[in-house]
């Protein structure tokens, strides 16, 4: 039943003990995480839910070793997911606390609209100190913390205690991170990063050795960077990009070097104006059959990996300048190399080339070709129409010379 007032009466003791209580109830709560904090936890918990059942999936299929009984690869199976869905656990926990605590916040939004009205009677006067009390606290509550966001008069950011980890167009507002430089972030930090690049409009997102090292993958959010030109995700532990990577149809520079990568989406086909990709020293063994669609690429390192060939593919890349395939277990190169007609640099140090295709006399604009370290023992006789080149390192290999 509705409580009501005239204009003469003073609201009672007891009716503003109650509201009072409200208040004071609110006010104890946690601060209250911004909306762009609530997203980045609903991301991490997708992430999280979508990598937990793929692995939970990988586990299943596995197959037992011949010479390890039946049960006891079941049991190791199932010692293997609860140890993996205990690091789910831990993983959500951050964004399922977030979440949780934005619940409550609704919960007693809807509390303290129900008690405004309640006490909406006739006497508004005596009431105006309640209901700006309440409003205070709404506004209190709401965090938009100003250690992650600074902002120059000419619309960019500044950096607050160390280098920015994303910087935006000189009409936009960037993000950084507040956090001291030597601090690595959690998933839960990084999806919060991910959400304010996104809505700020950022070009350039720095990460580069600054995740954890428990973090293997990124979340499922970092789709919504349609924006940034450059992503350096260099220098930590990421096992794999997501599936949703093709979203950044902006990206020009992509730097994932010294990661724990196996295998790239097929999907980064999709990224056309890609000019720069570094994936040195990761655990590559192969390049997706998209790989051939990054026709704008112009510098490529594949260095420090584990390749043994490269696709056909890699002929379609024709505007390339600069290769870097060193220290692989490469035996030969496709004969479409010949078709990467832009070349001026390509180092094919540490690996276990025999020989060079005959298409290698396509390439006239090289300038550096470099073999040291190989089993190369001779050289096609298309090396002549090399015109361009000036450096030719051929030492350590099994060449004879011919006098």
């Amino acid at each position: 039943m509705a409580v009501k007032t005239s204009k003469d009466q003073d609201p009672s003791p007891a009716l503003l003990d109650a509201v009072g209580e409200i208040m004071r109830l609110y006010k104890s709560l946690p601060s209250r995480p911004s909306i762009e904090e609530v997203e980045a936890a609903i991301s991490v918990i997708k992430t999280v839910n979508s990598e937990e059942q793929a692995k939970l999936d990988d586990i299943s299929v596995q197959e037992c070793p011949r010479d390890v009984p039946q049960e006891l690869f079941s049991l190791l199976q199932q010692a293997r997911k609860t140890a993996l869905l205990f690091q789910g656990r831990e993983q959500r926990k951050e964004a399922l606390y977030l979440v949780e605590v934005d619940k409550v916040f609704e919960t007693f939004d809807g509390l303290i609209q129900k008690a405004s009205l309640l006490v909406s009677g006739d006497s508004q006067e005596k009431l105006v100190s309640i209901s700006e009390s309440v409003e205070q606290i709404q506004k209190e509550s709401v965090v938009t913390d100003e250690s992650l966001i600074k902002k120059r008069r000419d619309g960019e950011s500044k950096m607050d205690t160390f280098k920015g980890l994303a910087k935006s167009s000189s009409s936009k507002a960037a993000f950084f991170s507040g956090e001291v430089k030597s601090e690595k972030l959690s998933l839960m930090k990084v999806a919060a990063i991910i959400e304010n690049s996104a809505k700020t409009g950022a070009v350039v997102l720095d990460l580069r050795g600054k995740l954890m090292d428990q973090i293997e993958w990124l979340p499922l959010s970092i789709g919504k960077l349609s924006a940034v030109t450059e992503l350096d995700l260099s220098e930590n532990q990421i096992m794999a990009l997501p599936s949703n990577i093709n979203n950044l149809k902006a990206l020009t520079k992509l730097d994932v070097h010294s990661n724990q990568l196996i295998n790239l989406p097929e999907s980064i086909g999709e990224l056309i104006n890609l000019t720069d990709l570094d994936l040195h020293a990761n655990r590559l063994r192969l390049l997706p059959a998209s790989f051939g669609r990054l026709t704008n690429l112009e510098n490529l390192d594949l260095a420090s990996n584990q390749f043994t060939k490269l696709p056909e593919t890699i002929g379609s890349l024709t505007r390339l300048k600069l290769l870097n395939v060193e220290t692989n277990e490469l035996e030969e190169l496709p004969h479409t190399i010949g078709s990467c007609t832009s070349l001026v640099e390509l180092t094919l140090d540490f690996n276990q080339l025999r020989a060079l295709p005959e298409a290698i006399g396509n390439l006239t604009c090289l300038e550096i070709l470099t073999l040291h370290y190989n089993r190369i023992r001779g050289l096609p006789t298309t090396m002549g129409h090399l015109s361009n080149l000036r450096e030719l390192d051929l030492s350590f290999n099994e060449t004879r010379v011919h006098t």
